[in-house]
């Protein structure tokens, strides 16, 4: 096949909406289910910690089946993949909306996470080969906005569906989407040639055993009360055992599984530190607002949804002026701007109290979601663009693979701080409980008095504050993390933008 220029690519418009519908699609589906399983338990005959693997299933297929999306490409052809995700996603999406026990279910999300896994990667890898190297920045910005408005709209969709008609409907919404999204694709997507290359068993094999162990650890965690289960301690070990074979592997084997090479790239080596804290604060934020805002201030799924969505608003603005900045501002002050307004978002966050309005939620929300999208467009602009185009799909498999790691450590990390915070300053707070304490005598007589419904109500607010407490110590661990990252920012180098009306670069290598 022959070399294709960026120019030589029509309908540039209808091949990106396209893909942003494959892509919103999948990235949905990792947080719309989440929603709907209180629903799911009595339907398919399950218990309560047995429904969490309709998630776990899904997280896990998609962990393991993501680094494999460049060699896949490279057999079957990069669109002729992307297709197939299309379809299988689409396809076992139904099946999941017509599963008629656990078991089944957990069998069709494992498909969907096998089908889902190239979509993402694919996708950006696609929008960089369409567009010239000055309009990366706006193509990343087009990119980023479906790859992280799709988690903090989810849940509200989820529970809008789950409500008004049944959590079946929470899958079954994905088939006129994918069939759009195929339509479109198989019309339009340029067609790449195949590159053969041999398949590195032992080195998929040995991150997959990593990454599966690794996923499987942080989300069965929290069920089994984490390391005094002896299932978490084997989790560990495999994972440690094939992370560490995989690395020698990949330094002292030929015609690896990835190329070592990948790493040599100081922008993108930099660019996956930099994606794995914008995943743990993306979603580990997003894991604790709903809860806290249900539990602690009493909001109903759908005013939690109303409330957390001038968040995505901050992050769909900050993308669309970012996409066109990243060509005249230097990316590094770009993403050092959009981190300082994160810290101050979490900042804010840890002074939120029982008694506040909404109005605190929703400023947070919109300046961590415009900090967010300083962060996410320069920096997916910068990593692939030093980068070798030969490399682009495996390392945009990597950099989606490490987005999730990062996300699904954030979540298990915090998740873990918040139950063992709460215990200890539940004891805390209950210790100054005393009918010699005169603050108490003044809150609440009866329960200085020993009246069992005043002790009942003071238990409550104590089991509020604590939660509470425990929330502001997440965000403000949340917070240190985010200012720790800014000195990574000096490790970027800032790439050279081809000049507007200059020659169309050639896209990615048609090998």
């Amino acid at each position: 096949m022959s070399p294709t220029t960026h120019a030589d690519v029509p309908h540039r418009g209808l091949i990106t909406l396209s893909i942003m519908l494959a892509t919103v699609m999948q990235v949905l589906d990792t947080t719309i289910a989440n929603v709907a399983l209180p629903s799911m338990t009595g339907d398919l005959g399950a218990s309560a910690d047995t429904i969490n693997w309709v998630l776990t299933s899904y997280i896990v297929a998609a962990a393991i089946m993501t680094p494999l999306t460049g060699w896949l490409s490279d057999h079957f052809g990069r669109k002729q993949l992307f297709l197939m995700s299309v379809v299988g996603f689409t396809v076992s999406s139904m099946l999941c909306g017509i599963a008629w026990s656990l078991e089944t279910m957990v069998l069709f999300r494992l498909l969907q996470g096998v089908f889902g896994a190239a979509i993402v990667p694919l996708s950006q890898t696609f929008l960089l080969d369409i567009n010239p190297k000055e309009r990366h920045g706006q193509a990343m910005a087009l990119w980023g906005a479906g790859i992280m408005v799709g988690p903090i709209i989810g849940p509200t969709l989820g529970g809008w569906l789950t409500d008004s008609f049944n959590w079946r409907w929470v899958f079954f919404i994905n088939l006129p989407v994918g069939i759009i999204a195929f339509l479109g694709c198989a019309a339009y997507l340029p067609a790449v040639a195949k590159r053969l290359r041999g398949f590195d068993f032992f080195g998929f094999a040995m991150l997959s055993l990593g990454v599966g162990a690794l996923q499987l650890m942080l989300d069965r965690g929290a069920e089994v009360d984490w390391f005094s289960a002896a299932e978490i301690w084997i989790e560990l070990g495999l994972s440690i055992i094939g992370f560490w074979v995989f690395i020698i592997h990949l330094a002292t084997g030929k015609d690896t599984f990835i190329d070592a090479k990948i790493f040599t790239d100081r922008n993108f080596a930099t660019g996956l530190v930099f994606i794995f804290i914008v995943g743990v604060i993306l979603l580990a934020s997003m894991a604790l607002l709903p809860p806290m805002l249900s539990n602690i201030f009493g909001y109903p799924t759908v005013t939690t949804g109303l409330v957390m969505a001038p968040r995505g608003v901050g992050t769909m603005i900050s993308m669309i002026l970012v996409g066109r900045l990243v060509r005249m501002v230097d990316p590094r002050l770009l993403v050092v701007t959009g981190l300082l307004l994160v810290a101050q978002s979490l900042h804010t966050m840890s002074g939120f109290t029982p008694q506040m309005d909404d109005w605190l939620i929703i400023e947070s929300g919109v300046i961590q979601g415009l900090g967010l999208g300083l962060v996410f467009v320069p920096l997916s602009t910068v990593a692939f663009a030093t980068l070798d185009p030969r490399f682009r799909t495996d390392a945009t498999a990597l950099f989606s693979l490490v987005r999730n790691i990062g996300s699904s450590i954030g979540i298990s990390v915090v998740s873990v701080l918040l139950t063992r915070n709460v215990s200890i300053n539940h004891s805390e707070l209950i210790g100054n409980i005393t009918p010699y304490n005169p603050n108490l005598l003044k809150l609440s007589p009866g329960a200085a008095a020993g009246d069992p419904a005043a002790l009942a109500q003071i238990d409550g607010l104590v089991n509020q504050q604590s939660a509470m407490i425990s929330y502001i110590d997440d965000f403000k661990l949340m917070m240190i993390v985010t200012l720790c990252a800014i000195p990574l920012a000096l490790m970027l180098r800032r790439p050279k933008m081809a000049a507007a009306g200059g020659a169309a670069a050639p896209a990615a290598h048609m090998d």
